[in-house]
């Protein structure tokens, strides 16, 4: 009799074990297509040329390309100290935890408990039971120690698929944080181009103002000689001060900047002070990929991919809702009357049980929640394939943006050549008295705007390459993604 016992619990656990490993009900995962192109539509600037696979920038520190040390030691410190990206670590910690906590569910639950009762009888009761000399024959105390085992097998995958959507949702979290690594170092080193670039205007008005102030004394010895006007006095007087008046008000915009990128490196903006110095560099080349490349080495389209992913595991676990759950319980233990007796043979006991439990009717529910988990799915495709077209628009952008504001600046330093030969003409015929102070100050004033526009022209070089590399990804690639040892690691 017990052989026949053992060997129905050997074929229940068996069964229950084949069924536990066969394949997940659902759709299995596919990535959704992308409509990419087979090249871009901007041709690359001159000089530059196509990337190899894989090495764009080395170790994703993009911004070594510019050679500023000072840049650098901005950018080293947004991984470590910027709140933002601080919190997109926490959420990825928190995605990988979750991970591991759906995972315990494929395995059984043991739970253990002490428990001491005392039970008692009143009225007649307890009055018989005193008439017979027994003052405490009308309580009863039960010591019982059990354990109890409870696990659900994952027949049809549900728990399989809620621990490999917990995954990929992590892997998505993992990509967020490094796109928000990206996000916040693209801002900081535009913040930096824009404030050097108006270090650049405040030196270039500086020096205008230097040279406006001695033509402001010239105008006046020449107006005591009597060979000059007030007007002509009045006119310099107000050309300085329009200079010096511009040079003030650049002090605003350079001390947000300054407190911008402060904030960007984690720090209150009284601990940061960054020196002025002029930009004089044009952008450098950047390695140009293929536009498939993006989707490797963008980590929002990574962490876009992820989430289709993990939506498709949810229509699955939705699936598995139209099949019955089984269960299996145990538990055993010690149970006696008295504290003497509590650890002794007899007192054992053990309880064993499976369970099945199936729904017949739910009004729609199981369909309706299956057909929500569908077109959440279809969602998270048209997402990713938005993406997809976004980063493609973002590099056509940047690319137009740095071939056309290179050909202004062509053209702009040619506008500034023939400017400044007409100061100096005109320069010329007023010391000789040929022409009047008006014509001076024309020049100047066309002068002073084509190289204002020239320094303002190269930060939004420097800028639209910042945005560039941004929009390539940054030097990331999917392969730095965490895989699903990773992601289970407890750590």
């Amino acid at each position: 009799m017990m052989l026949l016992r053992n060997r129905r619990a050997i074929v229940l656990g068996s069964g229950i074990f084949f069924l536990a490993s066969c394949a997940p009900v659902g759709p299995n995962y596919k990535r959704p297509s992308a409509p990419i192109p087979v090249s871009f539509k901007e041709p690359l600037p001159a000089g530059w040329k196509q990337a190899e696979p894989g090495g764009a920038f080395a170790k994703g520190k993009w911004w070594e390309i510019y050679n500023d040390p000072a840049l650098n030691a901005l950018e080293e410190q947004v991984s470590v100290t910027n709140q933002n990206v601080l919190q997109a670590e926490a959420q990825y910690r928190e995605a990988r935890a979750l991970a591991r906590e759906a995972r315990s569910a494929l395995f059984p639950t043991v739970g253990v408990g002490v428990g001491i009762t005392a039970t008692g009888a009143g009225g007649a009761a307890s009055n018989a039971a005193g008439a017979n000399g027994s003052s405490n024959a009308g309580t009863r105390t039960a010591y019982s120690l059990p354990f109890n085992v409870a696990w659900e097998p994952d027949l049809w995958g549900s728990i399989r698929r809620s621990v490999t959507g917990n995954i990929e949702f992590a892997q998505a979290s993992e990509a967020d944080l490094e796109n928000a690594r990206l996000l916040y170092q693209a801002e900081l080193a535009q913040d930096y181009f824009q404030l050097h670039g108006i270090d650049g205007e405040a030196d270039l008005l500086q020096t205008t103002s230097d040279s406006y102030n001695e033509y402001l004394t010239l105008t006046k010895n020449r107006y005591a000689a009597g060979v000059a006007s007030d007007l002509d006095v009045a006119q310099a007087e107000s050309q300085l001060y329009s200079a010096q008046s511009a040079l003030i008000d650049l002090g605003e915009q350079r001390a947000q900047l300054e407190h911008a990128i402060a904030i960007l490196t984690g720090k209150p903006p009284s601990d940061v002070s960054i020196p002025p110095v002029p930009l004089s560099m044009p952008p450098p080349p950047i390695p140009i990929g293929l536009p498939s490349d993006l989707l490797e080495r963008r980590p929002d389209i990574a962490s876009a991919e992820r989430r289709v992913a993990a939506a498709n595991e949810q229509i699955g676990i939705a699936m598995a809702a139209f099949y019955p759950a089984f269960t299996l319980s145990g538990g055993a233990g010690l149970n006696a009357s008295s504290l003497a007796k509590w650890f002794t043979w007899p007192s054992r006991f053990w309880s064993v049980g499976p369970g099945l439990s199936e729904t017949l009717f739910d009004a729609g529910r199981r369909r309706a929640v299956v057909a929500q988990q569908q077109a959440a799915y279809d969602a998270t495709v048209a997402g990713y394939r938005q993406n997809v077209l976004t980063a493609l628009q973002q590099v056509e952008d940047n690319l137009a943006a740095l071939r056309v504001l290179s050909d202004e600046n062509d053209k702009l330093q040619q506008t500034i050549q023939s400017a400044d030969r007409a100061l100096t003409i005109s320069s010329a015929q007023y010391r000789a008295g040929t022409t009047s102070y008006l014509t001076v100050i024309t020049s100047q004033a066309t002068l002073l705007g084509s190289q204002r526009s020239a320094i303002q022209l190269l930060s939004r070089r420097l800028t639209a390459s910042v945005l560039l590399v941004e929009a390539l990804g940054g030097g990331w690639d999917s392969t730095r993604l965490p895989t699903r040892q990773d992601v289970m690691a407890a750590r």
